[in-house]
């Protein structure tokens, strides 16, 4: 496997459009700083013994790495290697999220590939969620990075209260909107939030602005997915149109659209098939549900951009983290 410097063009061209304007713009300090958390994120899956193979394969599925990202533009280029270290535990947690979540949700591809669940086995992909998450803690602790320790323990304690909710909530279709935002806070919003605070707290900077940037790109990115599940294409998304629906998953497209289409409301979310569940979704969107939670988004990206005028980060910080806000409306155009 070549070193870190030897990965990073094939890395680059994988990266999407809105992450390869960032790093274009910040100049030679974030790539560098990047190609950092990507060695060190390869160094900490490989070490995982004999769930090495699904980690390594975990790690190489895609993802736009947003979240440590994050955490080094919120550092700036001063970001040290407690920044790097922050940047790889926040991504260990997202990746372990993603694979317990997949076992909760018995997913067969995730990203277009079969997940660790429909490969190695329910027990295999557990195991593997846990070491992960085990493993983004040790990053921390062998840093001696006790302040980040207690923020990212948080996150995680959120994370699984929002995975709880989801739960709850399967096939309900009296979920409201405060009860979905709420679900979305914990589940999504916290780590975008987590990643920010991170990444300014490691330079000293006041942590509660950036913070609540993370917070609302990541409710915008939330939403747009959600409305990504309901339009599709598969070959974009990875995954069967209407995935969520046939989880049981209310999201706010299917929410919005019972309110323009009372009909939807009586929608038996555990009857659906694949081909089922893709006729809903045309249902939804032929409401015009899709446009509305499209602009709530964007509504979230506005604010969270407005917010920044009182973060104290200086103009390169503020103009980038303001390129990767529009980059999650940009990838779901």
């Amino acid at each position: 496997m070549g070193s870190p410097a030897e990965n990073e063009p094939t890395r680059r061209r994988s990266l999407p459009e809105p992450v390869t304007a960032v790093t274009d713009t910040a100049g030679a300090w974030l790539p560098a700083r990047m190609a950092e958390v990507e060695a060190g994120l390869l160094a900490a899956v490989e070490d995982e013994a004999e769930l090495s193979e699904d980690a390594v394969r975990t790690l190489n599925a895609g993802g736009k790495r947003m979240r440590p990202m994050l955490v080094l533009l919120c550092a700036g280029p001063e970001a040290g290697d407690a920044a790097v270290r922050s940047g790889i535990a926040v991504e260990l947690v997202h990746m372990a999220s993603l694979v317990h979540d997949d076992v909760l949700d018995r997913a067969p591809l995730r990203r277009g590939l079969p997940t660790v669940f429909a490969s190695s086995g329910r027990e295999r992909a557990t195991a593997l969620g846990d070491r992960l998450f085990s493993t983004a803690f040790k990053v921390l602790v062998d840093g001696g990075d006790a302040a980040a320790v207690t923020e990212v323990s948080a996150t995680a304690v959120d994370l699984a209260r929002g995975e709880l909710r989801q739960r709850e909530g399967a096939f309900d279709l009296e979920l409201t909107e405060t009860d979905y935002f709420d679900r979305c806070a914990l589940k999504t919003g916290r780590l975008f939030e987590a990643a920010c605070v991170l990444g300014r707290a490691s330079t000293g900077g006041e942590a509660g602005p950036v913070g609540l940037f993370g917070h609302r790109i990541g409710l915008a990115f939330q939403l747009l997915d959600d409305v990504l599940d309901i339009a599709g294409p598969p070959e974009r998304t990875g995954k069967a149109r209407g995935t969520d629906l046939l989880d049981g998953t209310v999201t706010l497209p299917l929410i919005v659209a019972a309110e323009l289409d009372p009909a939807l409301a009586a929608l038996d979310l555990r009857s659906l098939d694949e081909d089922s569940a893709a006729l809903a979704c045309d249902r939804i969107a032929a409401t015009g549900a899709l446009d509305r939670v499209r602009d709530r988004a964007i509504g979230l990206i506005e604010e969270a951009k407005a917010g920044l005028a009182g973060a104290g980060l200086d103009d390169q910080q503020r103009e980038l983290l303001e390129l990767i806000a529009d980059g999650v409306v940009l990838r779901y155009s």
